[in-house]
């Protein structure tokens, strides 16, 4: 117990000095539930071990989500070109891997971006509770771990394969079948209308290979997912064919995007709204809006983009 002298010369006592490494492990992870992934990853993981090991609690990894983290290194910006490279592509592999591993089976959100096949399998062999999965962006992703993420998963509420341009339909017919609880399913793609959005940020060779099959997408979703309740589809090439079908097919939807969906007409659109019954909110394509003026709205001063923000937050 510390002493301090007050003004007349006697003495009265300070609060007693406390010995953080006397903490239980249960305190611990008390404490550190309440820090952000970002603390914990980099701040108490690298204090001593015992602060390691609490901070690798399995009850701590319920959820691994880095959209924080990509929205903080981005300075809100929607993408980076450091993000679609290979080295990025490992940190976020070493992350997804580590909140697998170390939450035995509690894993149950998990939100990342650019992650690859290999990962993503080993997070779904262990995540057998997983319910939102959103893996946007993620080039090297493929059907074969949107099969395990099927076959793993079946607790699966929502989906996001946004810009994932290597998943195929037959994933959404995989994920269907064996997934009956799924409600949210996003599928956007990048502006196709306008690939200079995405110059000198996402492979020019990635921006051609935009998927062309929107109508047997659709289609499928109509078939295996007639449950969903939230469809986002921004910038898909499906037809008034596909859209017509997936109006028929998901009868329960309340919410559907279709912003940037050029092949589709009014008309069309107009008659697939009257089977959804159920519909809350229907964005549809803005056919009016020019150009230079859709993007600028919608998002933001493209044309400033540039390299300069922090990547190391993604380092173990």
């Amino acid at each position: 117990m510390a002493e301090v002298t007050d003004d007349g010369g006697g003495t009265k006592e300070a609060g007693a000095t406390r010995d953080w490494s006397e903490l239980t492990p249960v305190c611990l992870t008390n404490v550190f539930r309440r820090l952000t992934l970002e603390d914990r990853w980099k701040g108490t993981m690298l204090v001593s071990r015992s602060w390691r090991d609490a901070s690798r609690d399995p009850s701590l990894f319920a959820a691994l989500d880095l959209e924080p983290l990509f929205e903080f290194a981005g300075s809100c910006r929607s993408d980076c070109a450091e993000w679609w490279t290979p080295a990025f592509q490992r940190r976020v592999d070493a992350m997804l891997r580590s909140a697998a591993l170390w939450g035995e089976g509690s894993l149950q959100e998990i939100r990342v971006r650019h992650c690859s096949d290999d990962s993503l399998c080993f997070a779904a062999e262990r995540s057998p509770k997983l319910q939102i999965l959103s893996i946007k962006s993620s080039q090297s992703v493929t059907d074969r771990s949107l099969f395990k993420i099927a076959s793993s998963c079946p607790k699966l509420v929502e989906l996001d394969i946004s810009n994932c341009y290597e998943v195929s339909f037959k994933s959404l017919e995989v994920v269907g079948k064996q997934c009956p609880n799924l409600k949210v399913l996003k599928r956007n793609s990048l502006n196709w209308l306008d690939p200079s959005q995405h110059s000198g940020i996402v492979p020019n060779d990635y921006l051609r290979a935009c998927p062309q099959d929107g109508d047997r997408e659709a289609m499928t979703i109509a078939k295996f997912m007639p449950k969903l309740k939230h469809v986002e589809l921004c910038f898909s090439k499906l037809s008034v064919t596909g859209l017509i079908s997936l109006s028929e097919g998901c009868g329960d939807l309340e919410f559907l995007d279709l912003t940037g969906c050029a092949n589709l007409s009014g008309r069309g659109i107009e008659q697939a709204s009257a089977n959804l019954k159920n519909i809350k909110t229907f964005i549809r394509p803005n056919f009016y809006i020019p150009r230079s003026v859709f993007h600028t709205e919608r998002y933001g001063h493209w044309r400033l983009y540039d390299e300069r923000f922090q990547t190391n937050i993604f380092q173990l």
